[in-house]
């Protein structure tokens, strides 16, 4: 006979084989999406009306930010994992906090690229500024799916889900988190050192 603490850990662990892979479907589709977009800027690289230019110092501290948000989930996950709720609480807010002064850093960076005549549209656009302000808004618009994951790990946390041997909600979300994060380290090189 199947006892109700049986079934429920059946349907996690069938939940848990699921889950996982679709999340990662959905990121190896991202990764294409970003590859096809940065192989198209190293081949536009080649037209007579190229224009190198440095990041704005906004996009460097953004850096920053999005790095401090992994590690501050990071610790909330370590922390719902030895079931310090509080401290979890925390860390999860924290990330979200990191995660708006990023997308808030972003902003900046394209007020500072406006700044010196480089704009994404328009007579005075180039193609190098189209591209890049063109894939860094389509890594924040997936950034901001990242907060909305975040807000709805903070509600499950207030609605007392997760506990230290369930938590595959939090565990999906963070993996998407880092996800993005690494996707934007990946593009912050890539443009650094691909002019």
């Amino acid at each position: 006979m199947i006892t109700e603490e049986k079934l429920q850990e059946e349907l996690l662990v069938a939940k848990r084989k699921s889950a996982k892979p679709m999340l990662w479907v959905s990121m190896i589709s991202m990764v294409m999406f970003f590859a096809g977009l940065t192989s198209a800027y190293v081949i536009s690289m080649r037209r007579d009306d190229w224009v190198s230019f440095d990041l704005p110092e906004a996009f460097y501290i953004s850096t920053v930010l999005i790095v401090l948000s992994s590690i501050s989930l990071l610790l909330s996950q370590r922390f719902i994992k030895s079931d310090k709720r509080q401290l979890s609480l925390f860390f999860v807010v924290l990330t979200l906090v990191l995660g708006l002064g990023f997308v808030w850093q972003q902003y900046v960076g394209f007020n500072q690229l406006k700044s010196i005549g480089l704009f994404f549209t328009g007579p005075e656009s180039t193609v190098s500024t189209s591209f890049i302000i063109g894939i860094t808004f389509l890594h924040v618009l997936h950034l901001l799916a990242g907060v909305v994951v975040l807000l709805v790990v903070i509600y499950n946390h207030f609605k007392y889900k997760y506990k230290p041997n369930d938590f595959l909600g939090f565990e999906l979300g963070a993996i998407f988190w880092h996800f993005v994060d690494i996707l934007w380290i990946y593009l912050f090189f890539f443009f650094s050192f691909i002019k």
